[in-house]
């Protein structure tokens, strides 16, 4: 069994406190009366295991939980969600600390794109801004304009004039729906989402035939082909809202799996079915990094206020402006 010290040490390569939890613990509990006794908040990603969405105090999608960060009073911020994310919330909160369960919860996006290889590639269109999906590391936040979510990137980018070229980085899926929607030629970075581009376009045209009247609602990280099919495009947010208020009682979901939680409660008597990956042996679409983080990490995250985010000050300076850009011209959202 490790000692504080021999789990701190370990904490680069393994990602989170490898500690021995003693049997009999009530895990809900203590994590409660830490976040009391610590004026901590817990923040989680719609995509978190069930247990971890019901101990949030916010839960939310990418632009939520930045604006939930932006605007709390407490001292400790406990991030369940992935690194950039958490990373994020440290953006935002220079003098709080931020804690992640597990730091190897990582993204094949922000895994896609550095902020060097950006700077680069930003040379050869140097009239060009850089608008970039959240979903990256503080590098390439430093070296873009302005950041956008999912749920706020088309009307960002309908706000920058149309005769003005945009670099978008890092998801091409993300970036070829708003040149779509946006009616605009924006210079795309080649990344994309692991888990939404495992959808089978087959098994899902069997789902459809098989629940005739289920609609198919999508993520716009999801593939070219399968957003043709969708009846709904949308956001984490947009999809939740979508489910509660359309009038159809079944629906295919096509993003990450742990969204069916949050939809569970807000329209338990509609049938919610998701859609189908390539991996026959998989029912559904699960993003790996997000379930790293587990109850058992989260308290030892809590106890220990350990692995914290840290970013150098003048790298987090650089971030801060197009994340500032980004809620300011957010502000009209819901």
């Amino acid at each position: 069994m490790n000692t504080v010290e021999q789990a701190t040490k370990q904490l680069m390569t393994k990602g989170y406190m490898d500690m021995k939890i003693p049997e009999g613990i009530d895990l809900v509990a203590e994590i409660n009366r830490m976040r009391k006794e610590k004026n901590a908040v817990i923040l989680a990603h719609y995509y978190q295991s069930r247990e971890i969405q019901d101990l949030a105090d916010y839960l939310g999608d990418s632009l939520q939980l930045a604006r939930a960060a932006a605007k709390t009073n407490a001292d400790l911020i406990v991030f369940c969600g992935v690194h950039f994310m958490a990373e994020t919330a440290k953006i935002i909160n220079p003098t709080k600390k931020v804690i992640l369960p597990d730091t190897q919860a990582g993204c094949s996006l922000a895994d896609a794109c550095s902020g060097e290889a950006l700077r680069d590639f930003r040379k050869q269109y140097p009239d060009a801004i850089v608008v970039s999906y959240i979903n990256c590391d503080a590098s390439v936040k430093a070296e873009s304009d302005i950041i956008v979510t999912s749920s706020n990137a088309e009307h960002i980018i309908n706000s920058i004039p149309k005769e003005q070229k945009i670099i978008f980085a890092p998801d091409r899926n993300l970036g070829r729906y708003l040149n779509q929607v946006c009616q605009r030629e924006m210079i795309l970075w080649d990344g994309s989402c692991i888990v939404h581009e495992a959808f089978s376009l087959e098994r899902i045209a069997q789902q459809m035939a098989e629940n005739p009247n289920a609609k198919l609602i999508a993520h716009p990280e999801a593939q070219e082909d399968l957003l043709r099919m969708a009846h709904f495009i949308g956001s984490t947010s947009r999809l939740l809202e979508y489910v509660e208020k359309d009038k159809a009682n079944e629906f295919i979901v096509a993003t990450e799996e742990g969204i069916l939680h949050e939809m569970e409660k807000i329209a338990p008597n509609k049938k919610l079915i998701p859609a189908l990956v390539q991996d026959e042996s998989c029912h559904c679409s699960e993003c790996f990094f997000m379930k790293l983080n587990t109850l058992e990490k989260l308290y030892l995250c809590m106890k220990y206020e350990l692995p914290e985010i840290v970013i150098e000050e003048n790298l987090r300076l650089k971030a801060l402006d197009s994340l500032n850009r980004m809620l300011e011209l957010s502000k009209t959202i819901a």
